[in-house]
């Protein structure tokens, strides 16, 4: 299409004349406040249908148990639900060591959790509740904050009897708040923080922000936490009462008062350890090797749980050996407690991270599943899900949850059809927190420790897959082992970070290697594609067509100039590099001088001879007189892509090679537009300026009519 009026009678006569478009009108642009007033105005204006549309939306329970298909899916979601159920009482109990918190609101915990994502979710798969990452995260902040506030480290952990859970209820007991209801509060103050910000994303739609986090990114952080919460269970294994590292490197800190602890190894805990784990690892590996014979996973970590209990009750490991036992676990429920506002700002920037790493791991798994069995998601929906099962329980003494893989593949693999399998397991740990609490009283520490590293080995496992990612794709597993480097030697919450960052500059990088294509076009049709890819390919005399597959912009705008010099083979070079030589020319030829050429002259055509010079090579046979970008790959130019556009169209004229553009999309040809691009006019010359070429044919076509003699357009128009 021409803008700036038409061109030589040659190109007019030509039969095969360049694919003309006309632009659609585009909408002219609302003033900042027209599109405030505009966005209040819909998500504002209320009507019936509109307010029941937004409560089933926000609600998803309200549209599928209408529909629920009782004698086709009951059976299932009551299989999963119980057996899930089954596989949270021991794991909640566990958990709770890993975020320094006492037994009971562990089972708080997915009690609640369980209840409200049955009501509020959209993946009918997924289980949310105890998740091992976002304890080691909650732990090591209830830990700074107790350290912070004065209390020692603790040295009996759950041996708090419950007139001491029953410490901090309110402002008006007496009864001073000892360090585990200190403890607590810090934790339900951290999730309640975490709900917030989860819950705002969601009213801001920032469900998007999940899909830059990366499989790779969330592995790697989850594969180095684990290397943490591994050996923070260390100590419980071998019966040691240390306190746990605070700050960067805990793994080294910790691994260092291992060691130098060593000898005060508690024997009974120790061997109690080694035979859980000599039962617990192979009957883990028969459940996963069976899996598609069985119709549920055999629940050997509850008869664990149960054998070690009668046999630490019965031999008093805890009075006669000193093992650390969970203590006495309170039944019901304590009064709903307010979190302590003045710890929020303590706590803020830790539950900001906590939240992110919530949100992202549930988003993935619940996408994940629903891909899987054919059902969609809303992103947005699952950031208020998450968010309302931190923000609701934390008034209940609860800690922060998220979906949990382990969980969620057994949920699934066990027949779950629907959320109600969620309403089954609440059922089962109300039942636990109800009656049977009190009964775990003797159940030793070092077995919990044991439940969570044998849960472990899933995470861990994935170092095992490290030289197959490699091979696939060295970009996607350097992000993998830098995020579990940082997350398991640094900082836990710094490996989120720098895997983040790291993703971000690897696709910065990316668009840094792109390098400029000669292209040439198969011998039966005009397709053009890179000729070192391909055999058989053809070009056209004094015509070289190029591709760039990248966007060009502030970051690589010179590295796209010096790709398209070199592959052309026709660099210019500018009279400041050649100062020097040029003088020293001139200098040995001022005595052949012919007389009567005036001093200006002489500068003149010296300046002219020094602007530029062509980079000739054995390529250059081809007498190029034309250059065809093709600008299909080209996905944005700013301000410093167009200029750099500018650049090489003037650094070329000076060689008389004139530069055209082909298939630039819509939002390029806009960047050009506003940049002045096809405005630009020298000596007059509008039209060669203009030309809009949407295929590379026609590209070719014009420039190659304006090389044939007699065929050039007139400058002057």
């Amino acid at each position: 299409m021409l803008d700036g009026g038409d061109c030589c009678t040659a190109v007019e006569a030509d039969p095969h004349q360049p694919l003309i478009l006309e632009r659609a009108e585009k909408e002219p642009e609302k003033k900042w406040h027209t599109v405030v007033s505009d966005r209040v105005k819909k998500h504002c204006s209320c009507s019936p249908e509109k307010a029941k549309s937004k409560i089933l939306s926000f609600v998803p329970i309200l549209q599928w148990l209408p529909h629920y298909k009782l004698k086709d899916w009951i059976l299932g979601d009551i299989m999963s639900g119980l057996i899930v159920g089954i596989l949270l009482v021991p794991q909640s109990i566990a958990y709770s060591l890993l975020a320094s918190q006492d037994p009971i609101y562990g089972l708080y915990t997915s009690f609640f959790s369980s209840i409200i994502y049955a009501i509020l979710g959209s993946s009918r798969h997924i289980s949310v509740g105890i998740f091992g990452v976002l304890c080691l995260l909650v732990g090591q902040v209830v830990d700074r904050e107790l350290a912070l506030a004065g209390y020692l480290p603790e040295s009996s952990f759950g041996s708090n009897n419950s007139d001491a859970l029953l410490a901090g209820q309110g402002n008006s007991s007496n009864v001073e708040c000892d360090r585990s209801c200190y403890a607590i509060t810090v934790g339900a103050t951290v999730t309640f923080t975490a709900g917030i910000y989860q819950v705002l994303m969601g009213l801001l739609q920032v469900g998007f922000v999940s899909v830059y986090l990366s499989d790779s990114l969330l592995s790697g952080f989850a594969t180095g936490a684990s290397l943490t919460i591994l050996t923070s269970q260390i100590k419980y294994l071998l019966g040691l009462k240390i306190p746990r590292a605070q700050g960067w490197f805990t793994l080294f800190k910790t691994w260092y008062s291992l060691f130098t602890n060593m000898a005060k190894t508690n024997i009974c805990d120790l061997i109690t350890s080694l035979v859980c784990l000599a039962v617990l690892i192979p009957a883990k590996e028969l459940n996963d090797r069976f899996k598609s014979k069985l119709k549920a996973p055999i629940p050997f970590e509850l008869f664990a749980v149960i054998i070690a209990t009668l046999a630490s009750h019965f031999g008093h490991f805890n009075s006669e050996y000193g093992s650390g036992v969970a203590g006495d676990i309170p039944t019901g429920f304590l009064p709903p407690q307010l979190p302590t506002w003045t710890l929020i700002p303590n706590v803020a920037v830790d539950a900001f991270s906590i939240a992110i790493v919530g949100f992202a791991i549930t988003v993935s798994l619940s996408e994940m599943f629903a891909k899987k069995h054919g059902y969609t998601v809303d992103a947005n929906q699952e950031m208020y899900a998450i968010g309302f099962c931190n923000i609701l329980p934390s008034f209940f003494r609860c800690f922060t949850t998220s979906a949990a893989l382990t969980k969620t593949l057994v949920k699934e693999s066990t027949g779950c059809q629907t959320q109600m399998s969620g309403l089954v397991t609440a059922v089962i740990l109300l039942l636990v927190l109800l009656v049977i609490a009190p009964l775990f009283y003797s159940l030793q520490k070092c077995v919990l420790a044991v439940i969570i590293v044998v849960n472990l080995r899933g995470a861990l496992r994935k170092f095992r897959d490290v030289p197959r990612m490699w091979r696939v794709n060295k970009i996607d597993a350097s992000i993998w082992l830098i995020t579990m480097a940082t997350s398991a030697l640094v900082n836990t919450e710094l490996g989120l970070l720098v895997g983040v960052l790291v993703s971000a500059f690897f696709v910065l990088g990316r668009t840094q290697q792109a390098q400029v294509q000669e292209l040439g076009h198969a011998a039966s049709r005009e397709h053009y594609e890179n000729v070192s890819s391909y055999h058989g390919l053809q070009t056209h005399f004094g015509v070289a067509v190029f591709r760039y597959g990248a966007p060009i912009y502030y970051a690589n705008q010179s590295l796209f100039k010096k790709s398209l010099y070199k592959c052309a083979n026709l660099k210019p070079v500018k009279k400041a590099q050649h100062l020097k030589f040029e003088k020293n020319k001139n200098q040995e030829d001022t005595e052949e001088i012919p007389k009567g050429m005036s001093e200006d002259k002489q500068n003149k055509e010296s300046e002219a001879s020094s602007s530029v010079i062509l980079m000739l090579d054995e390529k250059s046979s081809r007498n190029v007189r034309s250059l065809v970008i093709d600008c299909s790959g080209i996905l944005f130019l700013d301000t410093a892509g167009v200029n750099a556009l500018k650049e090489v169209r003037k650094d070329y004229r000076e060689l008389a090679v004139e530069v055209v553009l082909a298939q630039c999309n819509t939002s390029v040809l806009d960047s050009l537009e506003r940049g002045g691009y096809y405005d630009s006019k020298k000596d007059g010359e509008v039209g060669k300026n203009n030309m809009i070429f949407y295929t590379i044919a026609d590209a070719v076509s014009y420039v190659q009519n304006l090389n044939v003699p007699n065929g050039d357009c007139d400058n002057k128009s």
